[in-house]
């Protein structure tokens, strides 16, 4: 018996990783939906369970999340120093936390003109109706302004948001790509679209919208399209210095320019795909999006995968517990716990990027600074700003990856403070007397009127400025 000992081992392995497979809902009962049927509704009657769960959206609400959540909630009162990061910007005039998939295109509709001022191509990810309008007006559908591409949706759809034929295909359920982008941004990385597991396109279905994202322009500043940047990357490794060489190979993915620093920047939205794929440990691990966000539950007598994608923090950690054996309460701390060390570095850093921004300011307007200096201020500025914004725009406070959410954060920090040191000696060598701290002057850079919600300091860590806001 004892020389069989190794075999009671590995089968114990074994069976504790079986443990950690999410279970396995039971098997669809597909219908024929007609193809290219748009409304939710019509697929509601033939998937009735999935259909009232995808409803669901409409709750939203914060929850036991100490962060994000789905509630309107002002990004901008919330972190204040990003009226100085943003200036120039239509994020600078109204930057809202998004309310979910029900709501996204509404939102779109409800948030400030300046926001949609690149045109149609803001409705890529915001309607179902975008795979079809761009493909019925090429160019058109990326230049002309946003309201005309909108008008062209079924008015009865005018607001519709997600729906079930952007994740799935009508005659078999099977999950696709609806977005024209993807397969190329996924071959860029080595990995070939018709090779990818059930498992990888439970994430890759989310990654097609929860992804950052690139504009580029014409001479006149006119969109002509919309890419992924991970073409200096790899299948697993899509890190922030490989974005940030992507956007800054082409002129054209040069956005916008900030009002304060005089510098021309692209832009990082939204890269949840980008930080939880590079080597995060759920990822290593082979746990999708769908896995955590849209767990299998059940109803009645059926098992269906949850339609109403959500953090697990809003249904006491079900999600996590698929896996973990810890109490619910043990892992929202944990979770608290990493979103708070990532919301501290980030406003640090963030408020850093600020003060750069404001001695830049400066400089810009003294006749004697020595350019070499400011212009390697700007591009350490600029270095920051890929940095903070590719955390503070992703949408889980550093949870996804936190190690690499530090990292990324730490190099913000080190250029940010780079920058201000470069600036500073410019202008000190100029015969400028500075202040200890730059006063950030938010009120100065602040569009949004009453739109504003109440600032929250017990969010941000550390005072922006010595006045108060």
């Amino acid at each position: 018996m004892k020389k069989y000992w190794w075999v009671i081992i590995v089968a114990a392995y074994l069976l504790s990783l079986a443990g950690c497979a999410p279970p396995k809902a039971e098997p669809v009962k597909t219908a024929s939906i007609p193809a290219g049927e748009i409304d939710p509704a019509v697929w509601g009657k033939v998937y009735p369970l999935e259909y009232e769960s995808f409803m669901k959206t409409r709750e939203g609400g914060q929850g036991l999340s100490k962060y994000k959540g789905s509630d309107l909630k002002d990004k901008l009162s919330e972190y204040p120093y990003q009226l100085v990061l943003l200036d120039g910007w239509g994020f600078g005039v109204e930057f809202n936390e998004p309310r979910g998939h029900f709501y996204m295109l509404t939102d779109q509709l409800d948030i400030d003109p300046s926001r949609r001022k690149p045109g149609g191509v803001c409705l890529s990810c915001k309607t179902p109706y975008a795979p079809q309008l761009k493909e019925k007006m090429g160019l058109d559908y990326f230049q002309k302004p946003y309201d005309q591409v909108h008008a062209q949706i079924p008015k009865n759809h005018a607001n519709q948001g997600l729906a079930c034929i952007d994740c799935h295909e009508p005659d078999s359920m099977d999950l696709k790509f609806s977005r024209w982008f993807m397969n190329d941004a996924i071959q860029a990385t080595g990995k070939d679209p018709q090779s990818l597991t059930r498992q990888e396109k439970r994430t890759l279905v989310c990654a097609q919208c929860h992804n950052t994202y690139v504009i580029p322009r014409d001479k006149d500043m006119k969109p002509v399209g919309l890419f992924l940047p991970w073409q200096k990357s790899q299948w697993g490794k899509i890190s922030v210095e490989d974005i940030e060489a992507v956007i800054k190979s082409d002129p054209a993915n040069l956005e916008w320019k900030s009002k304060i620093t005089d510098v021309k920047l692209g832009q990082i939205r939204h890269p949840e795909f980008e930080l939880y794929s590079n080597g995060s440990t759920h990822w290593k691990s082979g746990v999708s999006c769908a896995d955590c966000h849209m767990p299998y539950e059940r109803v009645g007598s059926s098992k269906i995968s949850s339609h109403q994608p959500q953090s697990p923090l809003k249904e006491d950690m079900k999600a996590c517990l698929q896996c973990h054996n810890q109490s619910p309460q043990w892992l929202r701390d944990q979770v608290t716990l990493i979103q708070d060390r990532t919301n501290s570095i980030a406003t640090r850093a963030g408020n850093q990027n600020a003060q750069a921004a404001k001695a830049i300011e400066l400089a810009n307007k003294t006749a004697s600074i020595d350019q070499k200096l400011l212009a390697d201020a700007k591009a350490l500025y600029e270095k920051a700003y890929y940095r903070v914004n590719f955390v503070t725009a992703e949408n889980s406070m550093g949870f996804h990856n936190p190690e690499e959410a530090m990292r990324v954060l730490g190099e913000g920090l080190y250029y940010a403070d780079q920058s201000l040191i470069k600036a500073r000696e410019a202008l000190i060598k100029a015969g400028v007397n500075l202040p200890d701290k730059f006063d950030l002057e938010l009120q100065k850079y602040d569009k949004r009127g009453t739109k504003g919600l109440p600032y929250k300091p017990e969010l941000n860590m550390e005072l922006v400025s010595d006045k108060k806001y």
